[in-house]
């Protein structure tokens, strides 16, 4: 992965101005960026049950805030260390308040309940409706076209989280908090997507722009915790909550958060949202091999249906 801390104007250039919006938007992809996806596949989707884990010993909002606050400093600390621009406009703020609104504070916290209401997998699955919602709000927003290809692709993806989470249905319809919450987080995240997308960013490295979204959008979720738990015991840790804390904070929230924003600087946002179908997939399957989640028929058929999607748009790319 390049560093994106090397690429100043690299948001800047993936946010036109309005005034810019007509022009058509690059659509392909390079191989370094297939690569940064299929790394991002795998390491978000086993985020999944490694949250779960996390959050069997370590509170919510506690969780969160440990998360953000360590990611977010971090990003920002290897984008200084790498000769990138750390600072913003002033005037930059108000959209990056915004844009972390969304991204962070709301799909943080309902994704942190929903996980403690349902499965890590069907969690998974849910969240990642996202594309759907990124997809419909950038031609009204952004006014993007979806091609063929993409519509395709998005088609089969979304088959594939129906396949998933129908025969759940049930289960669902018993216990429709977690599902609820988790449809809000999605639906949050592609809102976030979308703006970042909108908004010029003068410039700011892409990890910068995500560190700061981590911080901004964390001191509300901080504040909280200040407010509603008590400081966690991290010392009296089972090893694998440990680990799903550590995971989260490290690989999730540094790596993960930054390599998104970089396909979302790289593509149009609902590509981009659309490319990282195969996330739930992984969640499911690292579900089932670390919290015993079941899998079945279902979750190899729509493994085969977002492979097929991933496929669509890949090979435009490599066009």
């Amino acid at each position: 992965m390049a560093s994106p801390g090397g690429s100043e104007g690299l948001a800047a250039r993936a946010a036109p101005r309005p005034e810019a919006r007509s022009e058509v938007p690059a659509q392909t992809l390079p191989r370094s960026g297939i690569a940064l996806l299929v790394a991002l596949t795998i390491t978000w989707g086993l985020n999944w049950p490694m949250m779960k884990l996390a959050l069997q010993e370590v509170q919510p909002w506690a969780f969160r805030s440990l998360c953000l606050v360590v990611g977010g400093a971090s990003l920002l600390a290897l984008t200084r260390a790498s000769g990138g621009r750390v600072r913003f406009p002033a005037e930059r703020l108000a959209p990056l308040a915004l844009v972390a609104l969304f991204n962070i504070t709301a799909w943080h916290l309902l994704s942190a309940y929903a996980l403690l209401n349902t499965g890590s997998g069907r969690a998974a699955i849910i969240g990642y409706t996202m594309p759907l919602w990124a997809s419909l709000l950038s031609v009204f927003v952004l006014g993007a076209k979806l091609t063929l290809r993409q519509g395709v692709a998005l088609l089969l993806g979304m088959a594939a989280l129906v396949l998933l989470i129908g025969k759940d249905l049930a289960v669902v319809g018993a216990a429709p908090v977690g599902a609820l919450l988790m449809a809000g987080a999605a639906l949050s995240w592609a809102i976030g997507t979308v703006l970042v997308k909108k908004f010029a960013w003068d410039g700011m490295a892409v990890m910068a722009l995500t560190g700061w979204q981590q911080l901004i959008g964390g001191a509300p979720i901080v504040l909280g915790w200040w407010l509603l738990e008590p400081l966690p015991d991290l010392a009296a840790l089972s090893l694998p909550a440990a680990i799903g804390l550590a995971y989260s904070v490290f690989v999730a929230m540094i790596f993960c958060h930054t390599a998104y924003f970089k396909l979302v600087s790289l593509l149009p946002a609902h590509v981009a949202a659309i490319s990282v179908l195969a996330v739930p997939v992984v969640g499911v399957v690292s579900s089932a091999w670390l919290l015993g989640e079941p899998v079945g028929l279902a979750e190899a058929a729509a493994l085969l249906l977002v492979v097929g999607g991933l496929f669509l748009l890949v090979r435009a790319a490599s066009r």
